[in-house]
């Protein structure tokens, strides 16, 4: 008998000896069920100004991916070694604008490699205390924290619109207010402001209020990012 044969039919035995499907069906349904949670909770709960939507459609493909890869490789040494060989080569250029979108990024690899690696109730004890905690801080931050932006405000020099009657309007309605830049010339006049306000209200209260000191005002309002984080 061919030693060689022998060898590689033990292995092959081993292999599937290891590897059971119903478990694999059963993870990979988990790691497609929970990456489409985190999709919904990265969409409700994300602050980033990217299309949230778009990007959280990639966390469930992600995590499925890594989960097979870690099922297939956790078995064997020179697999293992082989993976790494490969990812050494690949390039990856998406560009990622924001922190919080690399943070859902790898919270859908781990989900992957809990499942790939049978760790199932850790992944799903640890998934389920991640999402608690990034629900409950997106509750806690929505009912505590002060609408801040970035406010700009432009007029035609005929419309008679001048910077103190604009400071008037923001100090009766803000909780804070800072000029940044002050651009005047004879046919134009433009404003820009960092300012905070209490609310939503405040907020609509002033923008009617800046639109009644004439007709032809523009305004523009910019969320401002990491404030009061």
């Amino acid at each position: 008998m061919n030693p060689s044969r022998h060898s590689f039919g033990e292995f092959v035995t081993a292999q599937s000896a290891q590897f059971s499907p119903s478990e694999f069906i059963i993870n990979l349904c988990l790691t497609a069920l929970l990456t489409f949670i985190l999709g919904r909770v990265y969409v409700k709960c994300g602050s980033t100004l990217s299309n949230r939507s778009l990007f959280a459609r990639n966390f469930v493909l992600l995590a499925m991916t890594t989960m097979m890869i870690i099922s297939i490789v956790k078995s064997s040494l020179a697999l293992s070694l082989g993976l790494v060989g490969a990812l050494s080569i690949i390039r990856f250029r998406a560009a990622i604008k924001e922190p919080e979108e690399l943070s859902y990024l790898f919270l859908a690899i781990s989900v992957g490699l809990g499942f790939g690696a049978s760790q199932t109730l850790l992944t799903l004890a640890g998934f389920l205390a991640i999402t608690a905690i990034l629900v409950l801080k997106h509750f806690v931050r929505r009912d505590g924290e002060r609408p801040n932006f970035f406010l700009t405000v432009s007029s035609p020099a005929a419309a008679k619109v001048n910077l103190s009657k604009i400071l008037a309007v923001l100090h009766r309605h803000t909780a804070g207010n800072a000029l940044t830049r002050f651009d005047e010339t004879p046919d134009q006049l433009e404003a820009c402001f960092r300012v905070q306000f209490d609310s939503i209200e405040k907020l609509h209260s002033c923008q009617s209020e800046l639109r009644g000191l004439a007709r032809e005002v523009h305004i523009s309002y910019l969320e401002e990012r990491g404030v009061g984080a």
